[in-house]
């Protein structure tokens, strides 16, 4: 099967929440088999005993994997690369890989390691998430606690720390994709706009800013997994009405509620298409309408005029992949799937139309 594994890039200051995140984002994984690379320094080994603990049935010990040799940019021959080629020989690959980097070392040369040959073609890199701390950068820090970081930077001999911490956040900020303002309950309703208007601005055009507290956050928001993507979606959208139900409802839906808290700023719908000429002018027209409309995500897949192959699209904030994956079948209609997902109120007819156009 020649389906890419999408890899998600989650970094951020130790203390920004990272790992609850994560935590978060493995217990609603709706079944999907999320492997997780973690990049830790010195003894802090602290992260990978609390995600093995959390005994979610889709993420098993084997599915976690430790970096353990410092800083990761500057390992990637020695430890990266054989780290992910062991992910992606086991019989069982994960359906998503997550990789947790301290926010230490720069994003930018993990990102490239994804066009080394050994995997440029089973992997691609699905996005890069920045977790900051909304409370501790609204107080004009970068992190809850500065001493905790620099001390995790003095024991890793291969960073330059001499790169003040603000410097390194602008760096986070602008190798990112997507921008998680977390901790947004310790906020005030205009310190959350404030922050998320001044990231917004500092960042990439198209880079969306979304706010969360305790790391909760949809896991269609957070992954792009292209695995059946557009049923899992169309299947989940009323979750986004149920407040709107009769009282008597049955004792699982209090279950499900409890699962989608916080999630209902967001929603998704499906823009349908006919073929599409040109691959990289469509992931370009893409681009523009994620920019014109503040789109989060949008994935799916496209039928390309005169190709028997099928065109998987994934796209998060201004990075636009796609590749082609397998041949479309004899009784599958020639034509373009596209899941949008957003903040709500998303204009829809609009999307639809730039979509379309």
């Amino acid at each position: 099967m020649s389906q890419k594994i999408p890899a998600t890039v989650v970094t951020g200051f130790l203390g920004a929440g990272k790992t609850t995140l994560i935590r978060h984002m493995l217990q609603n994984a709706q079944g999907k088999r999320i492997a997780l690379i973690i990049n830790e320094f010195g003894d802090l080994g602290v992260d990978g005993d609390i995600l093995k603990g959390c005994g979610v049935e889709t993420c098993t010990d084997d599915d976690i994997m430790e970096l353990s040799n410092g800083c990761i940019c500057c390992t990637v021959a020695d430890d990266f690369i054989p780290t992910m080629q062991k992910l992606l020989d086991r019989p069982n690959r994960p359906d998503h890989i997550v990789i947790e980097t301290s926010g230490l070392a720069l994003p930018q040369p993990l990102v490239r390691a994804f066009n080394w040959p050994e995997i440029s073609t089973r992997v691609t890199v699905d996005g890069v998430i920045t977790v900051v701390d909304g409370k501790a950068v609204t107080e004009g820090r970068f992190a809850h606690n500065v001493a905790a970081v620099d001390a995790q930077r003095a024991l890793d001999e291969n960073l330059d720390h001499e790169t003040p911490l603000s410097e390194l956040f602008d760096d986070q900020i602008a190798c990112a994709d997507m921008i998680v303002v977390n901790k947004s309950d310790l906020l005030t309703t205009a310190e959350v706009e404030t922050l998320i208007a001044q990231l917004k601005s500092d960042s990439r055009s198209g880079v969306q800013v979304v706010k969360a507290a305790h790391g909760a956050l949809p896991i269609d928001v957070l992954l792009g997994q292209g695995i059946g993507a557009e049923t899992d979606l169309d299947a989940r959208h009323e979750v986004h009405h149920h407040h709107h139900h009769d009282d008597h409802e049955d004792d699982d839906h209090d279950d499900h509620h409890h699962h989608d808290h916080g999630h209902d700023e967001f929603e998704s719908f499906v823009v349908t298409r006919t073929e599409i000429a040109d691959p990289a002018a469509f992931a370009r027209q893409v681009a523009d309408v994620i920019r014109a409309h503040d789109i989060l995500r949008l994935k799916g897949f496209a039928a390309v005029a005169g190709k028997p192959m099928r065109l998987t699209l994934q796209a998060v904030g201004p990075r636009v992949d796609t590749y082609f994956d397998r041949p479309i079948a004899a009784d599958e209609a020639r034509e373009t799937r596209l899941v949008v997902i957003g903040e709500t109120g998303l204009d829809r007819a609009a999307i639809t139309a730039a979509l379309c156009a």
